[in-house]
């Protein structure tokens, strides 16, 4: 195993090479420096010289790739992918466009995230498990079609429409929850509780087809024939049986999106307000900070490789069967 760990770590170096690389290229093909320059200071009538004088203070008065001006590997070293790059590797986030240090705004606001984030997925998980079993207890009867139905009906909504109806509905008209906001310490309860709701509701009807399907596929094996016919009870079998030998595909999910759990949801903490990192990106997009979004892109594919690491070695521990060479 710990050959298959080394072999799979050192994968990581060019893929994530290559997400910097396609990172740079789209942003600079939208971007120009100096328009980074006139979109950070802010002024419709911003001088050349003010210009020049923001791109020197944060290195982007260099080439983009290659600087013919200098001798041997300087042409490549002295550039803006080169210095903008390397620290990537080493964690070395450096300072955002607006000046502020990355690794700090990070540090700060992957809390708001996971405070949404782990409660939404312990919550989603269970939701979706217990839905889908009990689809499966009473499979072939109406309760069972009925469920499929809303299952459908759930997928085919816009995660929009949960996010606007529940403000409107759960914090505007019936004053339960606040509609948008946060607050540190145990405040923050209030704040998370309808953007964990929504997040559950939101992902129910997709969770519980998923789960389902697995389930299903089990049931059908000879194993749980034969424990039927020792006289086990339906419970029993979906309980000891079918949802424990399901456990691999259910690990699949599960692990591999738990080192992106702290990454935030986009849209959840935008409409929401929450001071977390979704939102933290989408606000570096609208104000072409590049610096931001390279961090942020880097450090999300970076957890996505170590999830699907974490995914493979948990298979090992739910299934003797698998090993890793």
């Amino acid at each position: 195993m710990i050959n298959y760990i080394i072999r799979r770590l050192l994968y990581v170096i060019p893929v994530l090479l290559g997400v910097n690389i396609l990172t740079f290229v789209l942003f600079f093909v939208v971007n120009t420096p100096d328009d980074m320059a006139r979109m950070q200071l802010g002024d419709k009538h911003v001088t050349q010289a003010a210009v020049d004088n923001w791109k020197q203070q944060r290195g982007y008065h260099l080439p983009l790739l290659w600087n013919a001006q200098e001798a041997g590997l300087k042409k490549a070293s002295n550039t803006i992918f080169f210095n903008k790059s390397v620290g990537l590797f080493v964690f070395d986030l450096g300072i955002s466009d607006s000046g502020r240090d990355i690794v700090a705004d990070i540090t700060q606001r992957m809390w708001p995230s996971l405070a949404i984030a782990i409660p939404s997925l312990i919550f989603g998980v269970l939701a979706n498990i217990t839905f889908a079993l009990l689809l499966i207890f009473y499979r072939s009867s109406a309760l069972e079609f009925a469920g499929l139905f809303l299952c459908i009906a759930l997928m085919s909504i816009s995660g929009l429409f949960y996010i606007i109806a529940g403000q409107y509905f759960i914090g505007k008209l019936l004053a339960l929850t606040p509609i948008s906001g946060y607050a540190p310490g145990i405040d923050a309860f209030k704040f998370i509780l309808l953007p964990v709701f929504i997040g559950v509701i939101s992902g129910l009807g997709a969770g519980v087809r998923w789960y389902r399907t697995l389930f299903l596929e089990e049931a059908a094996k000879d194993y749980v024939r034969t424990a039927r016919a020792k006289g086990l009870s339906e419970l029993q079998v979906l309980f000891q049986h079918v949802l424990k030998n399901a456990m691999i595909p259910i690990l699949t999910g599960i692990v591999v999106i738990l080192p992106l759990l702290f990454m935030g949801s986009l849209i959840t903490e935008s409409f929401f307000g929450i001071p977390g990192l979704g939102s933290y990106t989408i606000d570096a997009i609208s104000s072409q900070d590049f610096a931001i979004v390279r961090s942020m892109v880097f450090l999300g594919s970076f957890l996505y490789i170590i999830g699907l690491l974490m995914t493979d070695i948990s298979y090992t521990l739910v299934d003797p069967r698998v090993r890793l060479n």
